[in-house]
């Protein structure tokens, strides 16, 4: 079903709940070696798209023409205490329309439905931005304090 007038881009977006939750446990196992999960778009639904154990594997993922979310572990930390912070990242190609773009905003709180724990949220469309430093050194910007006083 799409509007006549409009498209299958009128169409409501949805997720697919199960599917997006299981992807997203996966990364949040430290006995799993998958460290990030994308979520795309398969015509209006939000299903889980590719995920890996190389942070560089899922840069790949993020070409001009895409528009996707990704749930991404980082280990921080020295020998004595690593741990594991994670990053919800937006990636929103140049080449995005206008309308898709305008989208995604809204369709990120589809996704925060399922993806609840993180440290910091990046919306992201340069690829420089993506480089793993640059979101490491964001992530400890983001302090372990306040993280973890939500815990206590």
């Amino acid at each position: 079903a799409e509007c006549p007038r409009c498209g299958p881009a009128a169409m409501a977006t949805k997720i697919d709940k199960e599917a997006c939750r299981a992807a997203y446990n996966l990364v949040r196992d430290d006995c799993s070696a998958v460290i990030w999960v994308t979520f795309k778009y398969d015509g209006s639904t939000i299903v889980p798209g590719e995920q890996g154990a190389e942070y560089q594997d899922f840069i790949q993922q993020c070409t001009d023409d895409v528009r996707l979310f990704a749930f991404v572990r980082f280990t921080t930390g020295d020998a004595m205490s690593k741990r594991s912070k994670f990053a919800l990242i937006t990636w929103i190609g140049e080449n995005v329309s206008g309308l898709q773009r305008a989208k995604t905003g809204t369709d990120k709180t589809l996704v925060k439905e399922v993806v609840q724990n993180f440290a910091k949220e990046f919306v992201i469309s340069d690829r420089k931005e993506l480089e793993e430093d640059f979101i490491k050194s964001e992530l400890k910007k983001a302090g372990g304090a306040n993280y973890d006083a939500q815990t206590e």
